[in-house]
């Protein structure tokens, strides 16, 4: 698992070879992060570090300098780029490549260079004798997407490396506002490490995130769906403050009562979540938040509401009444 590679490079055991492969950019980014942090004194010397793009740079080259014995401090970091002869694509080659002094050098690596194959592709070809090689002699990273599980534990342990603690609602809360996107976890995580509070709860999450309007959107449908009147009311005046229009607003609401409606439904009948993030062509975040909110009501609960908001959407279409106030008093009275 990438996290237990993350630990090993933390904990300074860093190995000479290292395969990175795999379509999460981001992923590929912060484990080449950890190894330039970890095996240089100074990341940004350019002594001690050297990409090559293979593309355009025959890779007896970066070879070659992964032979030079370091300038400065105990190791050199040498990036093999774009290495996409392990790949099964007929990519017309600029250069040619030496494979087999790359190969002669995988089987017997300098000790004090750490090679990194930064490899951005979705497959390798493991028929070829030389990504065999290399996927046998490497600490091999598959920067795919994070399963659920792994999400909830890489924003964990994010939170702990800042010295703070966060509780199980308070991640599903960051990823339901935030969702997938760890480049965006990220940069809200950071905001919350800033925050005062050493325990990030959910509440934490909804004071520090940076809510576009569609997430102040969800944000608002969790607040009705609480029954929290001042705290919908509150988001109900922010998005009015983002010009959203009040009808969108309702679409967005009546889009969000339906999904828990067939979230409900669904589940009496038996589906697991996951089959229901199939089945809805929805997130698995959005699915597994929606399974805790459902339960603050009955089928006919959601039915009523639905009912609601319908001719609420009616009246505001076919009325010249103010818009924003007739979506507040429909807070008013249903919360």
């Amino acid at each position: 698992m990438i996290f237990d590679v993350w630990k090993q490079i933390a904990d300074n055991q860093l190995e000479p070879l290292y395969l990175v492969y795999g379509e999460e950019s981001f992923l590929i980014k912060e484990t080449v992060s950890f190894i330039l942090n970890r095996a240089l004194q100074n990341g940004s010397d350019e002594f001690q570090h050297a990409r090559y793009d293979l593309r355009e740079i025959p890779v007896e080259e970066a070879v070659e300098d992964c032979l030079t014995v370091p300038f400065f401090g105990e190791r050199k970091v040498v990036v093999f780029e774009n290495p996409f002869f392990l790949t099964a694509e007929n990519e017309k080659a600029k250069v040619q490549h030496d494979l087999e002094k790359l190969s002669e050098y995988v089987k017997n690596p300098n000790p004090s260079s750490v090679a990194v194959f930064l490899a951005p592709y979705k497959k390798l070809d493991e028929r070829k004798k030389l990504t065999k090689l290399l996927l046998k002699s490497s600490v091999v990273v598959h920067a795919k997407p994070l399963t659920e599980k792994e999400m909830e534990k890489w924003i964990k342990l994010q939170v702990e490396a800042g010295g703070k603690r966060i509780s199980g609602r308070g991640i599903l809360a960051l990823l339901h506002y935030v969702g997938p996107n760890l480049q965006l976890l990220k940069n809200e995580i950071e905001k919350l490490l800033l925050y005062g509070e050493e325990n990030i709860t959910e509440e934490t999450v909804e004071k520090t995130v940076s809510f576009q309007s569609e997430q102040n959107v969800f944000l608002l449908a969790d607040k009705v769906v609480k029954r929290d009147l001042p705290g919908a009311l509150s988001v109900y005046d922010q998005l009015i403050k983002q010009n959203e229009e009040p009808i969108k607003i309702l679409a967005a609401l009546a889009s969000q009562f339906r999904f828990l409606f067939q979230v409900k439904v669904l589940l009496k009948k038996g589906y697991s979540q996951s089959q229901l993030a199939s089945m809805l062509k929805a997130h698995r975040f959005r699915v597994k938040m929606a399974a805790e909110q459902e339960k603050y009501f009955s089928e006919e609960d959601l039915l009523r509401i639905l009912d609601q908001l319908s001719e609420l959407d009616y009246r505001m279409k076919s009325s010249s009444a103010n818009r924003e106030q007739m979506l507040e008093l429909f807070f008013i009275k249903n919360l």
